[in-house]
């Protein structure tokens, strides 16, 4: 009867503490939150830029300013699997004719690998001037 007990307590014990050891077993997904920013689009935005040509490379944002509504605020949170969230903060700041005046990018964006990551560069490939054998003009 001692040899049950003794034997079933320690297997709910080493049941239990197994479970803390599978904690990365878990697929987590990454979850991106607020507006997608990314550096090649960032970096085009420049002092004299209208209001619209800032809403249309980075998109409308998280965040106006409800007091004067000339400074927009983009937040970028992102969270990889079991990392910690990273989040970046882009200020923009206009003057009273919507022109922009001061941009704050609080820490740097990471650089894109590849162009597949990134959306908003469009390339045209070069095999434009190639010939073929069937056209002969």
């Amino acid at each position: 009867m001692q040899f049950k007990t003794l034997f079933g307590a320690t297997v709910l014990a080493l049941s239990l503490s197994a479970c803390s050891t599978v904690e990365k077993v878990v697929y987590r997904i990454d979850v991106p939150q607020g507006n997608y920013l990314e550096a090649a689009s960032v970096a085009q935005v420049k002092q004299g830029m209208t209001v619209q040509q800032v809403q249309y490379l980075l998109g409308t944002p998280v965040l106006i300013d409800p007091y004067s509504n000339l400074t927009w605020y983009y937040v970028f949170l992102q969270q990889r699997a079991y990392q910690a969230p990273e989040q970046h903060t882009f200020t923009v700041k206009f003057d009273q004719l919507g022109v922009v005046t001061e941009t704050n990018l609080d820490k740097p964006l990471p650089k894109v690998t590849s162009q597949n990551e990134n959306n908003t560069i469009i390339e045209r490939n070069a095999d434009t001037n190639k010939k073929f054998w069937w056209k002969f003009w």
